[in-house]
């Protein structure tokens, strides 16, 4: 568009220059000069005008952003720490940064007041790391390698993450800014005895199952017959346990390994995994005249030798706890 305001303005000044000139014996030749910024903002004292700085907010108004910016995150924070389902961690961890995104934009547009700028600077820049640890913490629940919202929390407040931002919104002394609103407990490694039974429908049979747990991490083995839990037991790693007294009927194998025993949500909080043993289990009593004979069956967590039962993962919704 400056081009042709230059070509305008030329034109004029040529026009102009000849008029005058015209009655003079020698007139000057030369390229006529057009003076001028196009698009130049002027004000009444001819100097270009910066645009208003927002005025600071009051603290009663800074108080009431702060508010309005955490909210959504405590509310993200505590559903997180209710969380016991490994099927909805990783949606509960993604709302929980989306939350604290949420959050960063609102306050990074704010004028806070003066005193306390560089405190709320900062506490910004800590709930922007704070959200890009959220997001570190889902690829973890993924993996597996986390399995409850507050194995996540604890596992956020060993590495720090949590206290980085709970420092900084100290620092705003008499504002609302802390975002943690659970207390997060430290990582734990509960464990149940070897052969504890969690459930168990009665075990009136002749029949027997060993379980041999090969690796080091503990186990809970379930066994279903149609579409009902019979039996859930504990075995620990590098340990075995022979179940005694189990019913006829056809069973499906279930087994969860991992770290850190959750009973209340029955489920391991960390590095657990899913499987279901390869075949399903037939135990029969047979009578022939005064003879009694039944099925006993030995299985083996874990790559054995001689092992002819590959198993298969589940998906954590389909693993009966």
């Amino acid at each position: 568009m400056t081009a042709p305001r230059t070509l305008t303005l030329t034109m004029v000044t040529l026009l102009t220059l000849t008029a005058c000139t015209s009655t003079v014996d020698d007139p000057v030749v030369g390229p006529p000069v057009a003076g001028g910024v196009a698009g130049a903002n002027r004000s009444g004292d001819g100097q270009n005008s910066a645009p208003p700085s927002a005025a600071a907010l009051t603290p009663d108004q800074y108080r009431a952003e702060l508010e309005e910016a955490r909210g959504p995150v405590r509310k993200a924070v505590k559903r997180l720490a209710g969380t016991t389902k490994l099927t909805n961690l990783g949606k509960r961890l993604g709302e929980t940064a989306t939350a604290i995104d949420g959050a960063v934009e609102r306050l990074a547009a704010l004028a806070p007041p003066a005193e306390v700028k560089a405190q709320h600077d900062a506490y910004v820049e800590a709930l922007r790391g704070l959200s890009v640890a959220f997001g570190s913490a889902r690829q973890d629940a993924e993996a597996q390698h986390v399995c409850t919202g507050p194995a996540a929390l604890s596992r956020m407040g060993k590495a720090g993450e949590l206290a980085d931002v709970e420092k900084a919104a100290e620092t705003l002394a008499g504002y609302p800014a802390g975002v943690i609103s659970v207390k997060v407990a430290g990582e734990r490694k509960r464990r149940l005895p070897n052969g504890r039974l969690i459930t168990s429908e009665g075990l009136p049979g002749r029949a027997y199952l060993e379980v041999k747990n090969g690796g080091k991490q503990d186990a809970v083995i379930v066994l279903v017959r149609g579409s009902k839990k019979a039996v859930t037991v504990y075995v620990r790693g590098k340990s075995k346990f022979r179940i005694q007294g189990v019913r006829d009927g056809n069973y499906k194998v279930y087994y969860s390994t991992g770290e850190d025993w959750d009973s209340r949500a029955r489920t391991f909080t960390r590095t657990c995994s899913f499987e279901q043993f390869g075949e399903p289990l037939r135990f029969k009593t047979r009578q022939v005249g005064t003879q009694i004979s039944w099925d006993n069956w030995t299985i083996t967590l874990r790559s054995a030798t001689g092992g002819n039962v590959r198993p298969k993962t589940v998906k954590p919704g389909d693993f009966p706890a």
